[in-house]
């Protein structure tokens, strides 16, 4: 029994790995469509074929679950102009999220899409992950900022979620 709780663990972190290759992943892919304009297709292609589980520049990139990678991406582009009104809504007044950095845009977008749409992660390890990726880009006051504007974003779509604690 304490065997199958170990690999049930185990297969979970595995999972939990690949998700947050994902979304490291999605949110250098939307980066580089907001700032070279590169279309979806020529993302999709680019990251599933050189970036997720491969070796750039030297880098090993861990797997990442391609699906979720995909969700986000596409998510996030269908969604964009429902998305940044609300994000810019839960920044503080005076920095709309045109002012904010690329990646930071990125970041919160992926986030955001997340949290409305992928009830299958819980809202706080959501918050979390993205906090993490932020952190790979930025300084640490900046992802105070991600980590307040997403719990933000959590409380109006999962309300429920973060009013036990």
């Amino acid at each position: 029994m304490a065997e199958s709780k170990k690999k049930q663990a185990a297969g979970a972190d595995k999972k939990a790995n690949r998700r947050g290759a994902a979304r490291l992943a999605a949110v250098q892919a939307l980066y580089q469509m907001d700032i070279a304009g590169s279309g979806i297709n020529d993302i999709f292609a680019e990251f599933e074929s050189h970036w997720l589980g491969g070796e750039v520049e030297g880098e090993k990139y861990l797997p990442a679950e391609a699906a979720f990678f995909r969700d986000i991406v596409a998510g996030v582009v269908r969604d964009q102009a429902r998305l940044d009104p609300m994000i810019d809504e839960a920044l503080s007044k005076g920095w709309p999220l045109k002012r904010i950095d690329a990646i930071l845009r990125a970041v919160l977008r992926a986030g955001a899409y997340e949290l409305e749409h992928r009830k299958d992660v819980p809202g706080r390890v959501v918050v979390s992950e993205y906090v993490d990726v932020a952190n790979a880009f930025v300084e640490r006051e900046e992802t105070g900022m991600v980590n307040a504007v997403l719990d933000q974003i959590a409380r109006q779509f999962r309300a429920d979620e973060f009013s036990r604690g």
